[in-house]
Formats: C-alpha cells, structure tokens, sequence
C-alpha cells in the first residue's frame, strides 16, 4: 500500500452546477453534476500532481457514493478512510455562477443539511495507522457544524497530535452548512489554535479577523508557521516563517471558480512535500511556492469542474513558462 503523505479528511460530494451563468436557482432549467468537495478536491489535486495523498470522510451506501469512491479510487487517491452510512445519502450541493465565472452555493435541493451522510462520519472508524507516516492532516470547517462529523475531526487532531503530522486547514467557510453562522466562530477559532497553517479568502478572513493582513493572523494566532490569503483576481497575500510577500494573480480566461482554492492548497502542499518545511525559510522559496499554488489555482478555474478541470504537472509546469516567457518580453521591452 502506498504511503499518504497528506491526509484530507471532510467532504466528497457532487456539485450541480448551474448550466445557465447568470440566472438565479429558480430559473436555472438545466444542471450538471461535478464531483466535487474541498478535502478531495485537494486529495485529488495532490495525486495528479504527484503527491500520496489518502481521503477519510462518510459517502452514502448509494450511487453517487459508489461513483465517487470509484472516481477517487482511479484518480489513485487511497480511500482506506472512506465509510459507507446505510441509509443517509451522498451529498449533494447545488452551484449557481455568474456570467463571469464566480460560483455561490444555492443550497442542498429538498433535504436539510444536517440528513446526509457525511455529517455521520464515525471518530472511531478513522484508521490510526494512516497517521503513523502521514506528513499533513488537511482539514475544512464545515465538519464543525454536525456532532458525528466535529467528534471526528477531534479525534483526527489527536492522532495527528500523536505522530507530528502537521495540520494544515482550509476554512472554506460556507454559512448554508450552518443553522446559525454566528455561532460557527468560536469552534472555527478553537480549532485554529492547534493548526499548523492556514488557508483562507480574503472574505474569510475578514469574518474571522477583521483583518486581511496574513502576518497579523499570524501574531494573532501565535502558533502558525503559514498564512495564506486568496483573493480571487487581486492575488494572493502569505506570511509564511515570517517571510511576507503578495503574489499578483495569472490573468486566466475564467470558465469556473469551483475548486480553484482547493487546487491552490494543493499546489502548496505538494511544494511542502518536494521542498520540505524548511525551505520557507528562504523569501525568494516561499515566494516561488506561493507562485506555483497560484498557477495550479488559476489553471483549474480556466475549465468546468472541480476535479475534472485540476492540471497536470506538465500543464503547470508550461504555464509557468509561458508566463515567465511573456514577464521577460515585457522587460525587454520597458528596457528600450
């Protein structure tokens, strides 16, 4: 069995996505379904990249949950930590866009939030041996907001505690998941106190914060080695080992947002894992990482989808090119 570097505990789900950009859910006619959810989102991004990466979260016994196992099964993602609930169904989440691409949840059809399956993720069904040579645990927020599923990530914490797996968490705050928003706050900032680093919008930020600047999350927090701050077309902001800096987003011809954070954290951790920890240490490192996660980012929001639209490592590494190509033609340029 292959080793998992980084665990991604959470949600796998199908998003509807909206066929008609533009018009609000009670006259959207036509949808069509994504896989979908941000831990794998990342799981998946991390494999393609070349990355081990294992999934633990609950799927329904039905067929969505059977198409989704058997999608992150070929993607080679391990799903050693995947449970089957017998009667609550596989998520599923309906996605509104804009003519210009940005996607707003719409909600969850005609169940309530609290009925599916991945609320009921089991704390002591996670395999403690997948955290024996794990090197990150990736957690979101959304899992707070249920018993079964919160019980789950305390105990995944201890386990990541146990065996120095570094935790890093995504909020990907998405107040239809909670009854009262509000009083997500405080389970989101005690979580936050055990985490190693952090991803967040600049939205999230705000919310959480009153603040977009990384470095002051960071003191805030007192035990971060990282920030990061994405801001959609404005770039990203990061204070990672005390190493500060802003990266200016790709411009990208955007088709779909869904998924391009998650493929954002995908990008960083799998430079953590080529590059080591201790390579954030060097500004102009940390910077070309923050650069790489970006690429990765804007590729996936250049195609429909989650997971179908994430980049191979080639892909990238073109992209990257093309654009370190066409930064020297324009200095070339401005030097005449």
């Amino acid at each position: 069995m292959t080793i998992s570097r980084v665990l991604c505990l959470g949600e796998v789900l199908l998003d509807y996505l909206s066929d008609e950009p533009g018009k609000p859910l009670e006259q959207v006619m036509s949808w069509t379904a994504y896989p979908g959810g941000a831990p794998a989102n990342v799981a998946c991004a991390l494999v393609k990249l070349g990355t081990a990466a294992g999934f633990i979260g609950c799927v329904g016994a039905d067929a969505d949950g059977d198409a989704l196992v058997h999608l992150l099964h070929d993607v080679g993602v391990d799903g050693t930590g995947i449970q089957r609930h017998a009667t609550a169904p596989t998520r599923g989440v309906y996605v509104v866009r804009t003519e210009e691409g940005d996607r707003h949840f719409a909600g969850f059809g005609h169940r309530d939030t609290a009925e599916f399956a991945d609320t009921h993720l089991q704390a002591d069904g996670l395999p403690g041996e997948l955290f024996e040579q794990a090197d990150f645990l990736v957690l979101g927020t959304l899992e707070l907001a249920y018993a079964d599923s919160a019980a789950a990530i305390a105990r995944a914490l201890e386990l990541a505690e146990q065996h120095f797996v570094k935790i890093v968490v995504d909020v990907n705050w998405r107040p239809v998941f909670w009854t009262d928003p509000e009083a997500a706050k405080a389970p989101i900032h005690d979580l936050l106190k055990r985490v190693d680093f952090l991803k967040l919008s600049a939205e999230e930020a705000e919310w959480l914060f009153e603040t977009r600047d990384p470095s002051v999350i960071a003191h805030r927090v007192g035990t971060l080695e990282g920030v990061l701050i994405t801001d959609g077309d404005k770039g990203c902001a990061y204070c990672l080992n005390e190493n500060e800096g802003r990266v200016p987003a790709f411009p990208i011809e955007v088709e779909d947002t869904t998924g391009a954070g998650d493929s954002f954290v995908a990008g960083f951790l799998h430079q953590l894992c080529e590059r080591g920890i201790h390579a954030l240490g060097d500004p102009q490192t940390a910077r070309d990482m923050v650069v790489y996660a970006s690429a990765i980012g804007g590729l996936t929001a250049t195609r429909a989808g989650a997971i179908a639209a994430q980049p191979s490592p080639a892909e990238v590494q073109a992209f990257l090119y093309m654009h370190q190509q066409q930064a020297s033609r324009i200095r070339g340029n401005g030097a005449d």
